[in-house]
């Protein structure tokens, strides 16, 4: 609450506050980004360290999980993007299995 006063703790003109709006969108994709991104990955592909997922994917095994993850934690630095990047991949092995099943 300011007083008004030239002195103190609320010193200062008294003035009624405009709420700020919020315009962080940091974490959130938008449709053209999300598309572009998916175009560019039907046309080039995957990377060599995301084929050697892939490849960990399909082969498989009990650990295949943890071993996926310490690999790419190791490509990527860190338990995060490890994390997203297994998931991403799975979901490119899960798309490619379906296009395959259709055929």
């Amino acid at each position: 609450m300011v007083t008004g006063l030239a002195k103190g703790k609320d010193k200062g003109h008294a003035v009624t506050k405009i709420a700020k709006v919020n315009r962080s969108r940091k974490g959130s994709q938008h449709k053209r980004v999300h598309n572009v991104r998916k175009l560019i990955r039907e046309v080039v592909g995957l990377s060599p360290y995301e084929r050697r997922i892939l490849d960990m994917i399909k082969t498989g095994g009990a650990s295949a999980d943890k071993r996926i993850y310490k690999f790419a934690k190791r490509r990527l630095g860190s338990h995060k993007r490890a994390v997203a990047k297994r998931e991403d991949i799975k979901q490119v092995n899960a798309d490619q299995r379906a296009k395959q099943a259709a055929n």
